[in-house]
């Protein structure tokens, strides 16, 4: 067994193993260009050869620059390339996961990093992600694709920010760079979606939300509620910095429709004196 006190002489073992990439870093390792990935645990590190694997235990942690994984158990899955190194091609994190970076951090129970196609995908209770302004949360899943700028939420997924409130089966966020900082800028709903606003609730089968303009666009089966009054058709939009909805003509002409109950007559009242029919 390995313990703790090795952790650089594992550490360089690893760096030299990772093939090379280009592009900007979030959550994942960066395969090259960033230094060498540090792992350390407070129970040790098992180097299991005939299994091309590295087992670290007890609050494990691997770090890579600015992006840490954490963990109960950390697996480091490797394999023999050209040169004769071992090159590092996926991390399995079991137990309270955590991955972070400068302006993200990413949270639960299960996590699998494939290095080779920088995809993350994790599973398990409390799936949440948090980058600088926002907030998504899964019952499933949550698959993040470093190479493609993106992140998928699966089942009941719900994305947060400020008092704003997208929910769908399946919401897929698009990231930009700005300022060095990964920066939602598009979220992608389908299925089951709901949009909140103080004064509206506003369901459909698919949208498209905007958070830096606070705008979401939905379509197909659109039902806009405001108290007892209800708009359907085909598209709307919703403001969600001023809480307005409106609903939009549709491609193929579709009439919208609206449904308005008038308030219910208060009974006049008797006159004084007044002793019913003469």
């Amino acid at each position: 067994m390995i313990r703790t006190h090795h952790i650089l002489t594992l550490a360089a073992l690893l760096w030299f193993a990772l093939p090379a990439t280009v592009g900007a870093q979030s959550l994942g390792f960066s395969r090259g260009g960033d230094g060498p990935i540090q792992i350390e645990a407070d129970d040790g590190i098992e180097w299991q050869r005939a299994n091309q694997l590295y087992v670290a235990r007890g609050n494990a942690r691997a770090r890579q620059g600015d992006v840490t994984v954490e963990g109960d158990e950390l697996i480091a899955f490797y394999r023999p390339n050209a040169a004769g190194e071992n090159e590092i091609f996926r991390i399995d994190a079991n137990g309270n996961v955590r991955i972070f970076s400068a302006n993200e951090v990413a949270r639960s129970d299960k996590a699998v990093y494939d290095i080779d196609d920088g995809v993350l995908v994790m599973t398990g209770d409390n799936i949440q992600l948090d980058t600088a302004e926002d907030t998504i949360t899964a019952r499933d899943s949550l698959e993040y694709y470093e190479t493609k700028q993106l992140a998928v939420a699966r089942g009941d997924a719900l994305a947060i920010r400020g008092d704003r409130r997208v929910r769908a089966d399946v919401l897929t966020a698009h990231f930009g760079e700005g300022n060095q900082q990964a920066a939602m800028d598009r979220i992608d709903a389908l299925g089951n979606v709901l949009v909140s606003t103080p004064t509206d609730i506003v369901r459909a089968e698919k949208g498209d939300y905007d958070p830096a303009r606070g705008i979401a666009t939905v379509t197909g089966n659109v039902k806009i509620t405001r108290g007892e009054t209800q708009l359907n058709g085909e598209r709307a939009e919703v403001n969600l910095e001023t809480g307005e909805s409106r609903l939009l003509s549709s491609p193929s002409g579709e009439r919208v429709r609206g449904l308005f109950l008038p308030k219910a007559k208060s009974p006049s009242p008797s006159t004084p004196g007044s002793t019913g029919n003469q």
